[in-house]
């Protein structure tokens, strides 16, 4: 019993600390977009057990970040301190469909796998995100032809998403198994 107890810690820590070196990187100067909340909700979604924790730690790493990001580096953009931005529940409902696509489809894991929910989740966030700014902006006219002129302003955007969704999938992934199996030696359950 305490060699499983011992292996889930060991486990859980690894997985709480490669999402937190991840998310740490999005309060730091970066390309537009190029953060790696995709990739955590992908992450947390394959190897969190509980369905809980898989989708409420990457809602919490968004969270806290954009609390830091909100309330310290963007303080001049807002006038008081925020707990969520305007239309936030598009970002954060996108990452619970990135969240259900990664429990639904990475039980068995391989890298073209791995790439292809990658692409679909940063397509996932774009499109759910984008339509947010649509409905919730007034920049866009409410036709057609003004989601089509959000999403087309949104495109330089979705590079930086689609390359960090592949880059942070890599090294979450790719750090977790060297990790799990080369310095913790934690064996398959």
């Amino acid at each position: 019993m305490y060699g499983k107890v011992n292996y889930e810690n060991q486990k859980f820590h690894l997985i709480i600390g490669l999402i937190f070196i991840a998310a740490f990187s999005r309060i730091i100067p970066h390309y537009p977009n190029f953060t790696p909340l995709c990739a955590i909700a992908l992450f947390g979604s394959k190897y969190f057990k509980n369905p809980f924790i898989s989708y409420s730690i990457p809602l919490l790493s968004l969270w806290i970040s954009d609390l830091i990001i909100n309330n310290f580096i963007l303080k001049s953009y807002f006038n008081n301190s925020i707990l969520f931005y305007p239309g936030f529940y598009w970002q954060y409902g996108s990452f619970i469909l990135i969240s259900l696509l990664g429990r639904l489809s990475l039980k068995q894991l391989s890298i073209p796998k791995l790439f292809g929910i990658s692409i679909s989740s940063s397509i996932i966030f774009f499109l759910i995100s984008n339509f947010g700014v649509w409905i919730n902006s007034s920049i866009y006219h409410k036709s057609i032809f003004g989601l089509i002129a959000c999403y087309n302003a949104a495109i330089p955007f979705y590079f930086g998403t689609l390359f960090s969704s592949l880059f942070y999938s890599a090294f979450l992934f790719g750090a977790y198994e060297y990790l799990r199996k080369k310095v913790y030696k934690l064996s398959i359950k």
